[in-house]
């Protein structure tokens, strides 16, 4: 045990500096992923055909194909058409692809929960179709979708360690080195798992209590 333990205190600063990076091709991700999950959440109910189906392809392309293979597209395939990206530029693209794409139906499923009573209110008040979505549909679908998002985030963040297979060097690709190098592969994964453990079960704790919260209030 205390050999574990002394090769865990040797390799933690490496294991550490790799979390660094899944965090923030994680939080990168969910920036730019949400907004624009919230953007197809409301382009796909546009009046324009063209716009609704082009958004919904968008859409289902992002939700149908695996994480990794829009990870394998982004870094391999696009520079056969003149666009090459570092492998943190690639990690970041395609799963905001896949966050916009799962977190639009979190955001419109939130959207069509608020009553249809607040908005013919505000229609009633004279309300331009922007000012409803900006003081009330919104803000109220946002609070109904906010658990499904933060439980979104942490799959995100464990999606994250599919990108060692592009030389990303995170969590699990700091792993998999240091395996490679000590022939430890068992006791390094192991320590990896309780890094990722770690940060997901308190979050996912946080996730319950936020859900509790607004539904007292809701």
């Amino acid at each position: 045990m205390n050999d574990i333990l002394a090769f865990w205190g040797a390799y933690l600063p490496q294991i550490m500096d790799g979390l660094g990076v899944s965090l923030k091709v994680t939080g990168a991700s969910l920036a730019i992923g949400i907004p624009l999950g919230l953007a197809l959440a409301l382009l796909v109910q546009a009046k324009s055909r063209v716009l609704r189906w082009a958004c919904l392809a968008v859409v289902e392309v992002g939700r149908g194909a695996p994480a990794l293979i829009l990870l394998q597209f982004a870094y391999f395939g696009l520079p056969n058409v003149g666009l090459s990206l570092t492998s943190f530029a690639a990690a970041v693209a395609a799963l905001s692809w896949s966050t916009a794409a799962y977190t639009s139906e979190i955001i419109r499923a939130g959207l069509q929960a608020v009553p249809r009573g607040q908005v013919e209110a505000a229609d009633a008040l004279g309300f331009t179709f922007a000012d409803q979505l900006r003081f009330v549909v919104i803000p109220q679908g946002l609070r109904v979708a906010a658990p499904a998002l933060l439980g979104f985030a942490i799959l995100m963040l464990q999606a994250s360690s599919l990108a060692f297979t592009i030389a990303l060097p995170e969590l699990l690709s700091q792993a998999y080195m240091i395996g490679t190098a000590t022939f430890r592969y068992m006791t390094i994964l192991c320590l990896a798992g309780l890094v990722y453990a770690g940060i997901c079960i308190p979050a996912t704790i946080l996730v319950g209590w936020t859900e509790r919260r607004l539904g007292q209030h809701a």
